[in-house]
């Protein structure tokens, strides 16, 4: 059998999000003797043992209360009963797994594994039109999974029917048109039966969901179950937090009267019936980055006593901020603000090696800066080599500790938005005007006393690299720029800028990335900044409207490609008869043809 289709269709998918990928190792799931009557009720639905005959069913619930846990298990019961078809599990705090435009390629490439017939099908559908992988969602339904399945034959589709696709955590999913237009997707098929597969979706109870969900033309083929906070569960945490503790009290030859039960009681009381909270809780008391558990029990039980009285009663998410706090606090404070960074570029959908070439960071130095927060995520991979499978990356475990630093009204003083954004902006801005005044020319840059060069970059590599982050950061949604900081944007000397820029590697700012620009910037700063206007280069015969950056003498007319896109490059010095918008300049005395 032919793979290259394959092969194709698996590079655009999202493997780390299967719910055996080593990505997501060890996996969230059920502790044993737990959530049985969930797992038992939505495997019943799947073989059709149930009352309930919609194809698709829909467990909901809030942050931390085990949504995703209960998806892994079942994966891992209807796997071992052969009807499984294919898993994605989003994480919006974790790259490559929440790329909406990936989740159909995904799930044909899992149902292609199991079903020889289809996978040669697509194999022949892809090496005769590669783009098929880059279609709208419904376009690949159609072309991926639907036209495929009718291809097929009986007995083949016989054997596929009824077999489960689970989508785990569907308000991760990159933008919410993008969740909703897969909920119709789902919900159509199930009710024409394009597919032969049944829909286990999980989700928070977010309104738009809801409101699609409970909408006349999807409500009848969806089956519903909630998964609340309740405290009727307080005894399979304790069962939990048991099972545990002796776990850490045998690796560490503890005595057998540790932790007391007085300390279980108390811990399972503020746990509340949030699960994320307790797990948080024991990979504290667990951390080898620590003076041992013991130490970090104490710790944990003064935490308590401390915030007892700060917090409403039933209120966990007050209560696991509390103790995010807690962890950010303890973190060093020569390396906190790293930290900070680090979280910020990773909430951004930065990958590991974006991390660590923008912060100027060897990846030991990453490895010590995720040390100091293995409470809550861990540096996943071994190797130091880029382009291997196996490099290191970032995995967190819960997203609502991402959710935590970047709101300010939870986070404060601590956000990764606010202050430490504002300070990182100036920061790379003074170091740019520092470049700008002292850098003559684009062969010998000259950077601020004490700069550190990353290792095999030269230094216009270099400058580009922090010229794209900065932009990065000033269209970064909802983060507006404060007027000290847009008056030094508009200072900066745009057309040196531009000459300086090496060609190896080019700054792209979308226009949806422009847009953002001017809903961030002070409206004042709107012309001196970047501006729409006909070309002023004297005898240019572009008709068109292009931008320009900056004002007055310091001003750089930015060159646009067919796809809008502008582009950060030398265009400054085309030639005689080049405008740097990159028509053609017409000189008097000229035929006209700008020859």
């Amino acid at each position: 059998m032919a793979i290259s289709g394959l092969k194709t269709i698996l590079e655009h998918s999202m493997p780390d999000a299967f719910h055996d990928s080593a990505a997501r190792y060890p996996p969230p799931k059920c502790h044993f003797g737990t959530r049985k009557d969930y797992i038992n009720q939505i495997t019943d639905w799947a073989l059709g043992q149930s009352e309930h005959k919609e194809h698709v069913l829909w467990l909901r619930g809030p942050f931390g209360i085990g949504k995703s846990a209960v998806a892994q298990s079942f994966a891992e019961v209807i796997k071992r009963l052969d009807r499984l078809a294919a898993t994605l599990f989003f994480s919006r705090s974790n790259a490559d797994r929440d790329d909406p435009l990936r989740v159909i390629t995904s799930l044909a490439y899992q149902i292609a594994t199991i079903c020889d017939s289809f996978a040669n099908i697509i194999d022949a559908r892809i090496r005769k039109d590669p783009s098929l992988t880059t279609k709208s969602l419904s376009t690949q339904f159609e072309e991926l999974l639907v036209t495929p399945l009718s291809q097929i034959d009986s007995e083949t589709r016989d054997s596929l029917e009824g077999r489960v696709i689970i989508i785990d955590g569907l308000d991760e999913c990159r933008g919410t048109p993008e969740q909703l237009e897969l909920i119709r997707i789902i919900a159509l098929s199930a009710q024409n039966r394009t597919t032969p597969f049944r829909w286990f979706v999980t989700s928070r109870p977010e309104d738009p969901i809801i409101r699609t969900m409970n909408s006349t033309s999807i409500s009848s083929v969806v089956y519903r179950i909630e998964l609340p906070v309740s405290r009727s569960i307080d005894h399979e945490i304790l069962l939990f937090l048991t099972d545990e503790f002796t776990k850490i009290r045998e690796s560490h030859g503890l005595q057998a009267t540790w932790p007391t039960d007085e300390v279980l009681a108390l811990l399972v009381e503020r746990g509340a019936g949030l699960w994320v909270y307790v797990s948080t809780i024991i990979r504290f008391i667990n951390d080898e980055n620590s003076f041992g558990p013991e130490d970090q029990l104490e710790i944990v039980m003064k935490f308590i006593g401390d915030v007892s009285d700060k917090v409403e009663p039933n209120n966990p998410l007050a209560e696991m901020d509390c103790f995010y706090t807690l962890i950010m606090q303890r973190i060093p404070l020569n390396i906190q603000t790293m930290v900070r960074r680090v979280v910020l570029l990773h909430s951004m959908g930065h990958s590991s090696t974006d991390i660590t070439d923008i912060l100027s960071l060897s990846v030991e130095r990453l490895r010590r800066c995720c040390v100091s927060i293995q409470s809550v995520m861990e540096l996943q991979g071994s190797s130091h080599d880029r382009s291997s499978p196996d490099y290191l990356r970032l995995h967190f475990y819960h997203a609502s500790f991402i959710d935590y630093l970047t709101d300010p009204a939870r986070s404060r003083e601590i956000c990764v938005r606010g202050e430490l954004l504002v300070r990182w902006r100036q920061e790379l801005l003074e170091w740019l005007h520092f470049v700008y005044a002292h850098t003559t020319d684009s062969s010998h840059f000259v950077f601020p006393a004490g700069a550190s060069l990353p290792k095999d970059l030269d230094g216009g590599t270099h400058h580009n690299g922090v010229l794209d982050h900065f932009w990065d950061l000033c269209y970064w949604p909802n983060q507006p720029i404060d007027i000290p900081t847009a008056v030094s944007i508009s200072n900066l000397p745009f057309r040196k800028m531009l000459s300086l820029l090496s060609g190896k590697e080019l700054v792209y700012i979308n226009p949806n990335d422009i847009e953002q620009l001017h809903k961030n910037l002070p409206i004042e700063f709107h012309s001196k900044v970047l501006r729409r206007e006909k070309c002023p280069t004297p005898g240019c015969t572009s008709k068109k409207t292009i931008y320009i950056l900056g004002h007055g003498d310091t001003q750089a007319i930015v060159y646009m490609d067919d796809e809008g896109d502008l582009v950060l490059h030398n265009n400054q010095n085309w030639g005689p008869d080049k405008c740097p918008c990159g028509a053609q300049i017409k000189r008097h005395g000229q035929d006209g043809k700008g020859h």
